[in-house]
């Protein structure tokens, strides 16, 4: 019996020692079964979800910046250009799982701790906010290496202008978006936006891309743009016109120089300026191109295109008389005078003196329609085709019928309206051999047609009869400059006001061609409401065409066409129009 007991025992030990084995055995392969299927899950079941949530968590698919197009001039000097800078934005969702780390901001100068917290509370629903444009990398630098989660950084393009307000009314400028505003960035938005790409990238934790996997779409960048400006000739331009408005503590004023074979625009100046890389405290009047948005009466500006119709309809020819006597002439209701009696002279007198007699005499000779219609011919109260934003038409009146009285006035520029670019637009025809070519802000590498709208006789009769004008016997004498034979005229308006006509508010005007012999250049210089005594075109806007134009021919190497240079000559009281 006790044998049998311990027979027993033992195999009930090892009875019990293999359950536990075949629990502890099954137990693992439970275990390993769990796993295997979660592992399977994992892989198979979920793995393109798991996939999707690992690459939005690391896998980015960021914008890639398009080079916007550079604006030079016609030899290449580069007007404006966009250069790289840095952008700081910010994952509000992501900068909210870790808000402890926001205190290494502190007061960071470019955004300090309050202002992001602020932000990211404001914004706590959005994936993407702008935190901080255009920074320099040392300026991004500063808030990048405190290493806060969710702030990362982006290339963007900031525009320069390098001749700053030299060129600010031509040229224009971008918003911080790059999208043009004003000017040829605006009018060439098209050709110089270009269009952004789009690349994925891997950041790490801190938000910082450590590899750039695919470029999604390339960035295509925008086209250059050649303008007809020369910056030479713009400095130039700029500093005469400057100089003249302070002088004569004027509101302002604009300059226009034409190439006038191929109606290139070589200068556009306008006071008062502005700085396109700095507007910060910018005054919007400051913004407008006054040679293409102002309007003004041009006054005896405008006299030669009336001897030239009259002379297209064979009425009279520079030698022909005419009597001013006694030095005004009654047209209806109005009484037209002349600054005093000039007596029986000729038409080439009637320019260079600038009588108003002799001009509404010869309007009043002619049909009604006559004169309007010649004056559109050389594009006023039309726009002059450089597209440029803002541009005014003009206003030249179209009636079917016309009082006495209004084509006397239209004869010496009353009751028409132009801007400076039209007024030399009109010049440039006269010195063209009667020819109107388009103008252009863009370079022009051939030379248009154009069109012939008088007779080249007739046009350079005019350019001879206004070389008398510059003479010492005309009222634009401080228009000479030496070495050239110089044609134009000036012209002196009452400027118009809300009550009318003022006493004592002038607009100063000359429209000039040089070199006379052979026209190379025609420009318009208007100073606006210039203060004090000087206020006659012959006295503020003549001696500012000799000093534009004169340095234009010298840097364009234009010889000279004349030896005699200047008669030394009393100039004093000169210049009335």
């Amino acid at each position: 019996m006790k044998g049998a007991r311990r027979t027993s025992q033992p195999a009930k030990r090892q009875a019990n020692r293999t359950l536990r084995w075949r629990f502890v055995l099954g137990f693992w392969a439970v275990c390993g079964a769990v796993l295997v299927g979660r592992a399977v899950q994992l892989q198979v079941v979920e793995h393109d979800f798991l996939a999707h949530q690992g690459q939005i968590r690391n896998l980015r698919v960021e914008p890639v910046a398009a080079h916007r197009g550079v604006i030079r001039d016609r030899e290449g000097r580069p007007l404006a250009v966009s250069t790289p800078v840095t952008t700081l934005w910010a994952n509000p969702s992501e900068a909210l799982e870790h808000p402890e780390q926001w205190a290494r901001l502190g007061n960071n100068p470019i955004i300090d701790r309050d202002r992001f917290a602020k932000r990211i509370e404001r914004h706590r629903n959005k994936e993407f906010i702008y935190l901080a444009r255009g920074l320099a990398p040392e300026q991004a630098a500063t808030v990048l290496d405190k290493g806060v989660p969710g702030i990362h950084k982006l290339t963007e393009y900031r525009r320069y202008y390098p001749a700053g307000e030299v060129t600010s009314h031509v040229v224009g400028f971008t918003n911080i978006d790059e999208q043009g505003q004003e000017g040829v960035e605006l009018a060439f938005e098209d050709r110089l936006s270009g269009q952004p790409g789009r690349k994925k990238v891997v950041r790490d934790l801190l938000g910082r891309v450590i590899q750039d996997i695919e470029m999604i779409e390339p960035a295509a960048p925008g086209k250059d743009v050649t303008l007809s400006l020369d910056l030479r000739l713009q400095y130039l331009a700029y500093k005469e016109l400057l100089a003249a408005t302070r002088r004569f503590k004027a509101k302002g004023g604009s300059a226009v120089v034409l190439d006038v074979k191929t109606g290139e625009i070589l200068a556009m100046v306008n006071q008062p300026a502005y700085n396109p890389n700095n507007r910060g405290n910018l005054d919007t009047a400051s913004l407008r191109n006054r040679a293409v948005t102002d309007l003004f009466e041009p006054g005896s500006t405008m006299k030669p295109f009336t001897v030239a119709a009259a002379m297209e309809q064979d009425l009279v020819t520079p030698t022909t008389v005419i009597n001013t006597h006694p030095g005004y002439l009654r047209v209806g209701a109005k009484t037209i005078r002349d600054h005093r009696d000039y007596g029986v002279i000729d038409v080439t007198t009637v320019l260079t003196k600038s009588s108003n007699v002799g001009t509404s005499k010869l309007a009043l000779a002619m049909e009604p329609l006559v004169l309007p219609g010649y004056l559109e011919r050389f594009g006023f109260g039309q726009p002059t085709g450089i597209a440029f934003p803002g541009e005014s038409d003009g206003m030249l009146p179209l009636r079917s019928r016309w009082r006495d009285v209004e084509r006397a006035a239209l004869s010496y520029g009353y009751g028409v309206s132009v801007s400076a670019l039209q007024l030399a637009q009109a010049y440039a025809i006269m010195a063209n051999h009667g020819r109107k070519v388009p103008l252009s802000l863009r370079k022009v590498d051939t030379p248009p047609e154009g069109e012939q709208v008088i007779a080249p006789e007739t046009a350079d009769s005019l350019v001879r009869m206004l070389e008398t004008v510059v003479s010492l016997e005309g009222t634009a004498r401080r228009a000479r400059i030496p070495g050239y034979q110089v044609a134009g005229k000036t012209g002196t308006v009452h400027k118009v006001t809300s009550r009318g006509y003022a006493d004592d508010r002038y607009i100063g005007l000359f429209a000039g061609i040089a070199p006379a012999s052979n026209p190379r250049i025609a420009a318009v210089v208007v100073i606006d409401d210039p203060r004090g005594d000087a206020y006659y075109g012959g006295l503020v806007a003549a001696p500012v065409f000799s000093s534009i134009v004169g340095g234009v021919l010298r840097t364009l190497h234009v010889p000279p066409d004349k030896t005699d240079g200047l008669i030394a000559g009393d100039l004093d009281g000169e210049g009335r129009s």
